[in-house]
């Protein structure tokens, strides 16, 4: 038995409980999560744009935790281990794994069901309670796959570190990995939460000379250049659309630009604020609940339309390199923390987010 914040119904407070989590099986393990944060999709479920079938359920994926015991055939992890959990498996042995093309994986939920884990390990007053995206780490203790399970560097402090587990990779990831943002180009990034900030960072690392961060909320300019935003841009401050105020800032469009919002007038606003010819625009902010349009010139003239998972990245080899990077001080991630509170204290979280109060508000679950 252990604590979980639990969803039972969309558009409610989560509720603490008591749950239990069942040991592991063959292949899975068990892990104590440490620490763990509240990220956009998680609230996109919440207000039930997943569907109602989908509760109860414990949500929770950007996280970080410690291996508590493994079950029979686990091979790469024990007890003891400091982990980050996947929301995107990576079993090594089909074809999208084998192929450096793609991080997607035959025995991930992802484009498939963000709840499609067929047996929930975990039950609350006798009733099944779903695990999210395969994770749930809004609990004490979850249980997961080996393959969808990233072991990092001992030395990792994890309450730093669980925002690796989706924002961070995600946003960086689009940029370097999807976008393959060029040295000397010029970028636009539509949103500037914690994934569209990450994907400023990955543009400047990528040797981009110009960078502009578009928000509504200008109160999120000076986060953005800090991570290395050179312009910003506000739509609420012009009467035309954004794509035209782009185009005459770059002589015709950016060579890049990366919707980090998850709203499909965004995603085309993005795309039109490309320049013909070579322009790439790149979705990354999750939605599921419209249908995205343009029209089939800005395709035809050039312009190349691409979307993004957890930034390309194959989770169980790149999140440990992303947790070195992190130990070298070569990416930046304690910036993106603009609160710490308590698994508790879960629903401030999620107000914190609704209000547009906060980056990544990163909740302890249980002692290092």
């Amino acid at each position: 038995m252990c604590k979980a914040a639990v969803a039972w119904e969309p558009n409610k407070p989560l509720v603490m409980e008591e749950i239990e989590v069942a040991p592991p099986q063959a292949h899975e393990v068990r892990i104590k999560i440490v620490a763990t944060a509240l990220c956009q999709t998680d609230l996109q479920h919440l207000l039930g744009n997943m569907g109602k079938d989908c509760f109860p359920v414990v949500l929770g994926h950007e996280a970080a935790g410690v291996v508590e015991s493994v079950g029979h055939a686990v091979t790469d992890l024990q007890p003891g281990d400091k982990v980050i959990p996947l929301f995107i498996s990576q079993c090594r042995e089909c074809r999208f794994c084998k192929s450096p093309k793609t991080n997607q994986c035959e025995k991930a939920w992802y484009g498939v069901d963000p709840l499609s884990v067929p047996e929930s390990r975990f039950t609350c007053k006798g009733k099944k309670v779903l695990q999210f995206t395969g994770t749930s780490t809004f609990s004490e203790y979850t249980v997961m796959n080996q393959m969808a399970v990233a072991k990092i560097d001992p030395a990792a402090p994890l309450d730093k570190v669980c925002l690796l587990g989706c924002g961070i990779c995600t946003g960086y990831g689009a940029a370097v990995n999807t976008a393959k943002v060029e040295p000397g180009s010029t970028c636009a990034v539509f949103g500037l939460g914690a994934v569209g900030l990450a994907a400023v960072m990955g543009c400047k690392a990528a040797g981009a000379k110009r960078i502009i961060a578009v928000d509504v909320n200008p109160e999120k300019f000076a986060k953005a250049e800090v991570f290395g935003a050179t312009d910003f841009v506000n739509p609420k401050d012009h009467s035309g659309p954004i794509s035209q105020v782009l185009s005459e800032m770059t002589d015709g469009g950016v060579d890049f630009s990366l919707e980090c919002v998850g709203n499909v007038g965004v995603m085309r606003s993005a795309l039109e604020s490309c320049i013909q010819g070579w322009g790439v625009s790149v979705m990354v902010g999750w939605t599921n609940t419209e249908d995205f349009s343009a029209r089939p010139v800005q395709l035809i003239g050039g312009r190349t339309w691409k979307g993004s998972a957890f930034g390309g990245f194959k989770g169980r080899d790149a999140v440990p390199q992303m947790v070195k990077a992190y130990l070298d001080k070569k990416i930046k991630v304690d910036e993106f923390i603009t609160h710490n509170l308590t698994l508790d204290q879960v629903n401030d979280a999620i107000e914190l987010m609704k209000r547009g109060k906060c980056i990544r508000t990163v909740m302890t679950v249980s002692p290092q």
